[in-house]
């Protein structure tokens, strides 16, 4: 069997454990709601996948000033999915953070330490041309049950 056979059973075979564990979506009030059709987050296979958490307030549906704020609120927001799905930070395995201008990177890390530990979970950052409803901010996370 070559390498490239090996590799499509063993996608199939996570494909059918996926299917099987089934798909649980994950709300809560204290976050925003989703805008689209997609869920705040869902569980499956051990692993709680958060979509992409603006910084919204979920009380009054504004966005904070500046990135800091921006960036305490999307994790903010994000936090709140997790302990929904029973979670904290210190689950989160994989962020991925979207910047509306990579020169906040700083002062969005100097804010994103302030919510994990080490071990610090992996972490992709970039700047893109633009984040919904005008946000400086948006972050996504991965977190393990385990």
């Amino acid at each position: 069997m070559s390498i490239f056979q090996k590799f499509f059973v063993i996608l199939l075979l996570v494909n059918k454990t996926i299917k099987e564990d089934k798909m649980k979506a994950i709300k809560t009030e204290k976050a925003p709601a989703a805008i689209g059709p997609y869920s705040q987050a869902i569980e499956t296979s051990g692993l709680v996948f958060a979509s992409g958490q603006l910084p919204i307030d979920p009380a009054t549906g504004t966005f904070p000033e500046g990135i800091k704020a921006q960036t305490r609120q999307a994790l903010t927001n994000a936090k709140a999915i997790l302990q929904a799905a029973g979670l904290d930070m210190k689950n989160v395995v994989k962020t991925t953070v979207l910047l509306a201008d990579i020169a906040d990177f700083a002062e969005m890390n100097e804010v994103y330490a302030e919510f994990f530990t080490e071990p610090y979970p992996a972490r992709s950052a970039f700047a893109v041309k633009a984040v919904p409803k005008g946000a400086l901010v948006e972050i996504e996370c991965i977190a393990s049950k385990e």
